[in-house]
């Protein structure tokens, strides 16, 4: 995997889906340095599944980057029966957010920080949203059709089995008040500050449309933030949870997916010659 280039100007970067329990992805993020004392890093979400593996990874980084900001991912949240921790929904989340306190990180429950950096100034907008299983796959009408067909297919996403919504009723009951709380949030940004969003799922369904298994969109996000790039004066979206990283362009705005994914996968990435930087530098733009 390509380093990002190193130098002396502090950048923003970026990344996502450490899942530290693989070796290979451990020795990464143990590798992992900065290029200016001055770097922040943006993480996008699923560091792991287990709550030791998830505070190793964000003490180690947290103590070699000026600025690390976190957003849990889908796996971060997971209650898995051989974890100690066995805090669910919620809860578990909450523990996290102490956790990243403790540490001197920044979370989606923190004023959003401002970048002054090369590129700035701008907003970071740190999201925890979740999904509501409304990126329906063709031939669904609804969600009970979206994951019959899911189910058909053998294509589920585990968080059926170890993410829990507790206290909501439902992961998407949790999604819609997440979005609402963050909507408000929102709104009381200045509106001449550009911002930059961090999320695990992409606000928009297009960045889905590569998926090899389609049926699994359900699990990436949700159409009410659709237009937030919009709305909103965006200069960037980052997210990961795809395992697909790569730059687009959506209505003018850049997309960034910033994972690393699962071993087989960036190791598929190297043998086809491609090199993917790790992190992902968002500010100042890379040449």
């Amino acid at each position: 995997m390509a380093d990002a280039h190193r130098e002396t100007r502090p950048r923003l970067l970026a990344l996502s889906d450490l899942h530290v329990a693989y070796p290979e992805n451990r020795k990464i993020v143990e590798e992992l340095q900065p290029g200016s004392a001055a770097d922040w890093l943006l993480l996008a979400g699923d560091v792991g599944e287990f709550a030791a593996d998830i505070e190793w990874a964000l003490r180690t980084l947290s103590e070699r980057f000026a600025t690390v900001v976190w957003v849990p991912g889908n796996h971060d949240l997971w209650t898995h029966p051989r974890d100690p921790v066995q805090l669910r929904g919620e809860q578990r989340y909450q523990h996290l957010v102490e956790v990243c306190r403790g540490m001197g990180i920044l979370t989606p429950e923190d004023p959003y920080p401002v970048w002054d950096g090369p590129g700035g100034p701008v907003t970071i907008a740190p999201l925890f949203l979740l999904y509501d299983y409304t990126f329906l796959p063709e031939g669904a009408q609804t969600k009970e059709e979206g994951l019959a067909i899911a189910y058909e297919s053998g294509i589920v996403c585990s968080d059926e089995r170890f993410l829990y919504p507790d206290p909501y009723p439902s992961r998407e009951a949790w999604c819609w008040a997440r979005i609402e709380a963050t909507e408000r949030r929102l709104a009381a940004l200045d509106p001449a500050l550009p911002v930059i969003f961090v999320n695990h799922y992409p606000l928009i369904r297009e960045p889905t449309r590569v998926l090899r298994y389609p049926q699994f969109a359900q699990w990436c996000g949700t159409i009410r933030t659709g237009d937030w790039h919009t709305r909103f004066n965006t200069a960037a979206v980052v997210y990961g949870h795809l395992h697909i990283p790569r730059t687009t362009w959506h209505d003018g705005v850049k997309f960034i997916e910033s994972s690393i994914g699962y071993p087989r996968e960036w190791q598929a990435w190297q043998q086809r010659g491609l090199e993917v930087p790790i992190p992902r530098q968002i500010l100042p733009p890379p040449d």
